[in-house]
């Protein structure tokens, strides 16, 4: 009997009349949301303006999410090319099916295609998202949840998935690596935000740090999984293509490290010149804000100062008249 463990959703979908919500979906949506508010942040930290990462992201996300689910189809064809299968649901992306690798490489490529048409180099972009994306994977993975997809072994650890009966899934307890993933990325953010901090990286190496760091976690967690997947000499194919683009990813830090050391001064052309114009607008504003207090301070004064000559005035007129009075009498 299992005293403990994490129940799974009895359904993906809530539907408000015509309208379908998929879990899957709504996680994906979250993620990319944080993804960008978190990049736009360190962009601007680091000298850019806002709203330009969100405006690169508008080319980066469609071609990673098309990435993604190709990476997905090709490395499992079988699951819709195959006897018995409709290749239609090749298409069907709210029902699971996105691999990072191809998200990654392609969304590279339409970030590439967004940054050359800001002439921001995308390194410098990379490495202000970097945290960010492993944000929004540790976000997405819950969408595994909702799809009760992509457990671990069977397990009765208390913290155990359990998992329904259902199409191409026996009931049971496993472990839940969604989450193990999930968990494990939020590391990847905080590592990449305390290096990036310490050493200041630049020229992409926070970016690379990322990739390195999600990879070493995704090999042992993809190693624990049972669903259908390729082998090449034992091994799952994402394991060997984490331990590839591990590799790849340190020697990239190690030789970009050597050949551009220290971070981009620059990252934005312009963006400094409309901080100072910015900033100058916000001193003449300033300037003119205190000038005007000092105008209005003087006529306070100078009023007070017409109103006491007034009534000095008013009080010499009796005076004078008295002394007059008493003048003509003595006389008379």
């Amino acid at each position: 009997m299992d005293l403990a463990y994490i129940p799974s959703p009895s359904t993906g979908v809530i539907n408000l009349g015509p309208i379908p919500l998929r879990g899957y979906a709504f996680c994906i949506i979250i993620g990319v949301f944080v993804a960008v508010w978190f990049g736009n942040k360190r962009w601007i930290a680091r000298g850019g303006r806002a709203g330009t990462v969100a405006d690169i992201a508008v080319w980066a996300v469609p071609f990673g999410l098309v990435g993604g689910r190709l990476y997905h189809v090709i490395t499992d064809y079988q699951l819709y090319f195959s006897d018995g299968e409709n290749w239609v649901d090749a298409f069907k992306i709210w029902q699971g099916g996105l691999g990072i690798w191809g998200a990654i490489a392609l969304g590279a490529v339409g970030a590439w295609i967004g940054c050359r048409r800001r002439g921001i180099p995308l390194p410098a972009w990379a490495d202000a998202l970097a945290p960010g994306i492993a944000l929004a994977q540790a976000c997405g993975r819950w969408g595994n949840w909702f799809n009760q997809e992509l457990y671990g072994r069977p397990t009765d650890v208390p913290w155990a998935l359990k998992i329904s009966e259902g199409p191409n899934r026996v009931a049971g307890t496993y472990h839940p690596t969604f989450l193990y993933e999930s968990l494990w990325c939020i590391g990847v953010a905080l590592l990449v935000i305390w290096a990036d901090r310490r050493f200041k990286l630049g020229h992409g190496r926070a970016f690379a740090l990322y990739v390195a760091s999600y990879c070493a976690g995704r090999a042992w967690i993809e190693y624990m999984r049972v669903d259908e997947a390729h082998h090449i000499l034992g091994l799952r194919l994402n394991v060997w293509t984490a331990l590839i683009v591990f590799v790849l990813a340190v020697l990239y830090m190690v030789i970009s490290a050597k050949v551009r050391p220290g971070r981009e001064e620059i990252v934005e052309p312009g963006a400094a010149e409309d901080e100072a114009d910015a900033e100058g607008a916000e001193d003449a504003k300033d300037g003119a804000a205190a000038a005007d207090t000092t105008a209005d301070a003087t006529a306070d004064a100078d009023a007070v100062g017409g109103v006491e000559r007034a009534e000095d005035s008013a009080a010499e007129v009796p005076e004078k008249k008295g002394t007059v009075a008493a003048e003509t009498a003595k006389n008379g």
